[in-house]
């Protein structure tokens, strides 16, 4: 009863949080505002399954050196559009060429 005329606090830490719309500055226009064009990502397409490749080959450095980030890392499927099944055998044909000395494992500095 005593909490219901209680004004608001902010929780520990002095700063209110800032979660929910009225956060900060206020939205103005942008890709998904008010007023805006509505983002459309378009879905990614697997570029094995359009060109049929069936076998990814680990002595293709070229193919390969697109999946790969400029770090070492193998770029995920989210990002790349790859279906599962060629993400596996893509990550499979880059360690082979890895262990073979065709890929490097990480980046030089």
């Amino acid at each position: 009863m005593a909490d219901e005329t209680t004004p608001h606090r902010a929780p520990e830490g002095g700063a209110p949080t800032s979660s929910g719309p009225r956060s900060g500055a206020p939205r103005t226009g942008g890709p998904g505002g008010p007023g805006g064009r509505k983002f459309f990502r378009r879905k990614k397409v697997c570029k094995f399954c359009t060109e049929k490749i069936d076998a990814i080959p680990y002595r293709d450095v070229r193919l390969l050196q697109g999946f790969v980030a400029e770090r070492g890392k193998i770029v995920p499927r989210r990002l790349t559009g790859v279906c599962t099944t060629h993400q596996r055998r893509l990550t499979r044909a880059i360690k082979q060429a890895r262990n073979i000395a065709l890929l490097p494992f990480a980046a030089r500095f």
